[in-house]
């Protein structure tokens, strides 16, 4: 399986800290690859890097096959930042035809995720016609999510999208998740809760702008000796200078 985003010698510097400190990553096609640290690691940094609106200092990331924020990959990629970017005077459909105006989307062409379609996948096709302003939280997330769905995209950035949820909620939506990179779509989802660790193909582990490890769950377990990932992370930042990838 390929790699939808490389990226090799990253350095982001802002003022007299450095963000990123010569980050090199793979992400592989269809999977889900978590981006997990505490706040201040370089999680949403890399993240804007891989969306091409971030200033580099050196290094280079290219995005299925062309270089991050080239202009053929807006409607390849589809983005949820940690705060909903939606309108809360407008319902939840009439959101998602704005974004699908926006995107070009159209509800007649094949192979693209249509406003219904998008509403189906995130669950709140009964919600339709609610104004965004009275949903829940976790309904405003999935408004979100389902914006970022309009045009069926090969690639899905999510900046910490449970941040604030509660565990049936968080539950439901990597469900969501999951069911998304079934259908050949690859996820790169950033996290501070090492618990969702379980639920990603391959982790990358990120402290002060450094990859500490690439691996999975099991592996980080059995290489630290612990028995969650919590602890397993704990041990890497205590144990051990930066390295790029657990063998």
């Amino acid at each position: 399986m390929g790699a939808a985003v490389e990226v090799r010698g990253l350095r982001v510097v802002r003022g007299r800290t450095t963000a990123l400190a010569g980050v090199d990553l793979d992400v592989a096609a269809g999977t889900v690859t978590g981006l997990l640290g505490p706040s201040g690691s370089g999680k949403t940094t890399l993240m804007r890097c891989v969306l091409g609106v971030q200033r580099v200092a050196a290094g280079r990331v290219t995005v299925l096959g062309r270089p991050a924020g080239s202009r053929e990959l807006r409607r390849r990629i589809g983005y949820v930042t940690q705060a909903p970017s939606v309108y809360p005077d407008l319902t939840a459909e009439e959101n998602l035809r704005y974004f699908a105006r926006v995107l070009g989307v159209d509800r007649r062409a094949r192979g693209v995720t249509t406003v219904a379609e998008a509403l189906d996948v995130v669950g709140l096709a009964a919600q339709r016609r609610q104004l965004v302003g009275t949903l829940s939280g976790g309904q405003l997330s999935r408004v979100s999510l389902a914006a970022a769905l309009l045009g069926s995209p090969e690639l899905l950035v999510l900046d910490e999208p449970t941040v604030g949820l509660d565990p049936v909620l968080r539950e439901s939506l990597w469900a969501t998740f999951r069911e998304i990179a079934g259908t050949g779509t690859t996820l790169l989802v950033s996290s501070h809760v090492m618990d969702e660790a379980a639920r990603c193909d391959e982790l990358v582990l990120l402290r002060a702008g450094h990859i500490l490890a690439r691996t999975t769950l099991p592996e980080l377990l059995r290489r630290t000796g612990e028995r969650d990932g919590e602890r397993a992370f704990l041990r890497l930042v205590r144990d051990a200078a930066p390295v790029r990838e657990l063998p």
